[in-house]
């Protein structure tokens, strides 16, 4: 915010949510506007009435940006005037850009999260990726990676068959990858980690109340194998614990989280992301 003052000509930025009690997105955002003396300010709203929330957006002009998160990421598609084919691929957006009325919607959880991946060195093009969840986060990930980074075979698990099947149906529809899909249990998870190069957990297992537990058993690791864990908090999950002991690369969710906020950040205001104060806020307000 502008010399931490608020002006006729302050713009509003905001997280939408339900809930959006526990987001760190205000934080890290304010920590970068402040810095960049930039005269915007980032807030947070509760939303249920996700119509109406759109339509006082594009009614007002300093309403600038938008990021949404559970439960609006696939509904709010509807409401935008603009988005590119890979995010109607995807079919979830987590970004919204007031351009003078004009709505236009991107998701960064799968850039993010490609950045993540990239910036730790892991190699993906001709590879497997294993990938357990397959709900909106997994979504994003997916396609990203298949058509940026060009995997050359994903293997889905969940223990939700109606969602997986959408999933799989829909990357062999819109992608050129070999795609396979297993009800999540201990035996399909032993299968696909015989073979998997890249390992993505998209579920909240690892994060409260499940602290501790990981769902890739630790003696299922195989040299040479990437782990990337969508959870950033705890920073480190169990999984990654366990995925560092056998000497692996190890992918905390901090890095995608920071990613997609820094994409959202430079949307929204033009200008390049602080990313290391961004960084610095969310560890601080993560406790480490």
């Amino acid at each position: 915010m502008k010399e931490n003052s608020i002006t006729s000509s302050t713009k509003i930025c905001a997280v939408i949510g339900n809930p959006v009690g526990h987001s760190m997105s205000p934080a890290i955002h304010n920590a970068a506007l402040n810095l960049l003396n930039l005269d915007l300010v980032y807030v947070a709203f509760k939303v249920e009435d996700l119509k109406n929330a759109m339509a006082g957006m594009r009614s007002l002009p300093s309403f600038r940006g938008m990021s949404v998160t559970i439960p609006h990421k696939i509904e709010v598609i509807q409401y935008v005037d603009e988005i590119n084919d890979l995010d109607r691929s995807i079919g979830s957006i987590n970004t919204v850009v007031n351009e003078n009325g004009k709505l236009v919607g991107m998701g960064t959880d799968g850039p993010g999260a490609l950045k993540a991946l990239v910036d730790a060195g892991v190699e993906l093009s001709g590879k497997c990726v294993a990938m357990v969840g397959a709900g909106g986060v997994a979504r994003a990930i997916a396609f990203t990676l298949i058509q940026k980074a060009g995997v050359r075979k994903v293997s889905l698990l969940d223990i939700d068959e109606q969602m997986l099947q959408g999933l799989a149906d829909d990357l062999r529809s819109g992608t050129s990858a070999e795609v396979e899909s297993f009800i999540s249990n201990s035996d399909s998870i032993a299968t696909v980690m015989g073979y998997a190069d890249v390992v993505v957990n998209c579920t909240p297992i690892g994060m409260h109340p499940k602290e501790g537990v990981s769902i890739i058993p630790a003696e299922l690791f195989r040299n040479g194998q990437a782990v990337f864990d969508v959870v950033y908090n705890p920073i480190e999950t169990k999984l990654l614990c366990d995925a560092k002991a056998r000497g692996l690369i190890a992918v905390s969710g901090v890095e995608m989280f920071i990613n997609q906020a820094a994409m959202q950040f430079e949307y929204f205001t033009g200008v390049g992301a602080p990313v290391e104060e961004m960084r610095r806020v969310l560890m601080e307000k993560l406790g480490s």
